[in-house]
């Protein structure tokens, strides 16, 4: 399966062109520095300074010292002000000092190397052998070089660890979303081959094992998907058929095509039953690692009517399934504000006997749309402030 290369930390800066800044919401309780650590991601730095974290390029003061400061690194430190009357964030890279302004004394004259001094035997070496200055060296003042056999002081290489910069979302909460499982039509897996037996006399198949499968032809692709049937998406207020889930249950490879075919299991999440459903993986299937989270370019507003990975209780980073696709506009990087429900109450006050009174829905989370089918798409809750439930209300915030 083919991945497109995650440059989402590039594109970071690219996206809520449309938002004004003068609609900037600042997090009432920022902190007035954040120092990155291992595990944090952009959005989550973001929401500590923003209410909405697609609004971070507006604030992002680009530092002329930095080539790219779009990549945040473990220990940089994000700094928020008030520049002009106008917010901005801007960081300081792991072990650089703050700015300071330049003095306005005369400045020294300019430094003259000294001599090199004569090298010591024990670190005289042959003319044309490398030295290596690591960063411990630099940070512990090394002051022991190696030297040729005249005497010159030799170049060295300044060694720097590789970090890795923190991504933009948290990949590993929906890598196994964005090709499993799937959305299918009426009869569509009805009509897939099926699993007919297993091979061996196994109580229970899974990854390693070997099923029998009616029919997989000669020519068919290697690389096929075991689905079950699961949920049946329906509009939340209608209560249309939007789809049908194909949950996913293995992975597996063509050994032999036929009818029965015969086929390798490579990956599973639960067993296997006769029964299950196999479809073809598209190889060359382009999914999509580069977001650009923004809101959309119209009103949107839909429902949670379901929650992948048998989670009942929906919080930060769950997944969750709602009824608006790409038929509504919705694309992939779409943000979406998350309103609870509001309750239905008996006014116990009022004059009309039995009066109920609707409370109004209430803001509690956000979410970015990270896959989507004809008329439900997949998301990701990047933002949960408080409890959220199926049949709650997303919408363009």
């Amino acid at each position: 399966m083919a991945f497109r290369t995650f440059s989402g930390l590039l594109l970071f800066c690219l996206f809520s062109l449309s938002v004004r800044a003068e609609n900037i919401q600042i997090n009432p309780s920022h902190p007035d520095h954040y120092t990155v650590s291992s595990g944090d991601t952009l959005w989550d730095i973001s929401g500590k300074f923003l209410n909405y974290p697609g609004q971070w390029p507006l604030l992002w003061r680009h530092n002329p010292q930095i080539k790219n400061p779009n990549l945040i690194y473990p220990g940089d430190t994000i700094h928020f002000a008030i520049v002009g009357g106008k917010p901005q964030l801007s960081v300081t890279r792991a072990g650089e000092s703050s700015y300071h302004a330049p003095s306005t004394a005369t400045p020294p004259p300019a430094y003259q190397a000294p001599e090199p001094p004569a090298p010591p035997p024990e670190l005289a070496i042959n003319e044309g052998s490398g030295c290596v200055l690591k960063l411990d060296d630099v940070k512990n003042g090394r002051t022991e070089f190696k030297y040729d056999d005249d005497g010159k002081l030799l170049p060295c290489v300044r060694e720097t660890p590789l970090e890795q910069a923190i991504p933009l979302i948290p990949l590993d909460k929906i890598r196994q979303f964005l090709t499993s499982p799937r959305v299918v039509g009426a009869g569509e897996l009805a009509q897939a081959p099926y699993v007919v037996e297993m091979a061996g006399e196994h109580l229970i198949t899974g990854a390693g094992d070997r099923v029998y499968v009616r029919s997989i032809p000669e020519g068919a692709n290697s690389v096929h998907t075991i689905y079950r049937s699961g949920d049946i998406y329906t509009d939340a207020e209608t209560g249309e058929i939007l789809g049908y889930e194909a949950k996913f249950i293995a992975e597996a490879m063509l050994q032999q095509a036929g009818d029965p075919a015969t086929m390798a299991i490579s990956k599973s999440t639960s067993d296997i039953r006769i029964g299950d459903r196999v479809m073809t993986n598209d190889v060359d299937q382009d999914v999509t690692l580069n977001f650009f989270p923004r809101p959309p370019n119209k009103p949107i507003r839909g429902n949670i009517i379901s929650v992948l990975n048998g989670v009942s209780q929906v919080g930060l980073f769950n997944v969750v399934v709602i009824d608006k696709g790409l038929r509504d506009g919705l694309m992939v990087g779409h943000e979406l504000a998350v309103f609870r429900k509001g309750r239905t109450v008996q006014d116990k006050n009022s004059a009309i006997q039995g009066d109920m009174v609707k409370l109004p829905d209430e803001l509690a989370g956000s979410m970015m749309i990270f896959r989507t089918f004809d008329r439900i798409s997949y998301a990701l809750v990047m933002k949960a402030t408080q409890a959220i439930h199926v049949l709650d209300r997303v919408q363009t915030p």
